[in-house]
């Protein structure tokens, strides 16, 4: 039986104080040493803060061409997996599966030119660099009839996916403006506009 260091009566630890002798001094009171809290770091991860900001500037040029084509009186459609499949985005997170990747690829809009009655898929893309070849593109990617519309920080260019395997480019010297697109019929002027949103929302990333 484990007893008091001091007077001998009974206690719940070898080598401790009774309850009584623990209250009347004072001096031998044991100071329990409490484990410092780890420290945790708080906030986004590094990769989940650049995934959410990547994120955050893809879906801003998504709305920047969404906008101007809804200004030019176009039907627009958002099409694009986070839109058809809701919340699919985080459950696709790391699954990497043939089914996984076709929805990834979907193009994030369809857009109807109201007087040629004419449908096309709209692949929007942010890049600071202002280049988009085709290994940007997704391996195998299915929509070869889908436009990509590159959102630079000074300028709105367009290709197709079907240019881009014939071995075309968008780089910052090319001149495959939007406006310059036949099958679109665009005012430029409202390209104009929409390109000095991109140079206010874009300047410092």
């Amino acid at each position: 039986m484990a007893e008091c260091i001091q007077c001998g009566s009974y206690t719940k630890f070898n080598g401790g104080l009774c309850y009584g002798c623990y209250k009347s001094d004072d001096s031998n009171e044991v100071a329990v040493l409490e484990e410092e809290p780890r420290e945790t770091k708080t906030g986004l991860s590094d990769k989940d803060r650049n995934y959410r900001y990547n994120m955050i500037k893809g879906r801003i040029a998504e709305t920047l061409i969404q906008e101007l084509f809804l200004s030019l009186n176009y039907n627009v459609f958002r099409y694009g997996m986070e839109n058809t499949i809701p919340g699919i985005m985080d459950l696709l997170k790391g699954v990497r599966t043939d089914v996984a990747d076709d929805i990834r690829r979907m193009p994030d809009f369809v857009i109807q030119n109201p007087n040629k009655k004419a449908v096309y898929f709209i692949e929007v893309k942010f890049r600071a660099s202002g280049e988009f070849k085709l290994k940007n593109l997704p391996e195998n990617y299915p929509y070869q009839n889908a436009f990509i519309i590159l959102v630079s920080k000074k300028h709105i260019k367009c290709i197709t996916v079907e240019e881009l395997i014939a071995g075309k480019e968008i780089t910052p010297k090319t001149k495959n403006y939007l406006g310059s697109r036949k099958e679109f019929d665009l005012d430029k002027e409202v390209i104009i506009d929409f390109c000095q949103f991109a140079v206010q929302f874009f300047e410092g990333v």
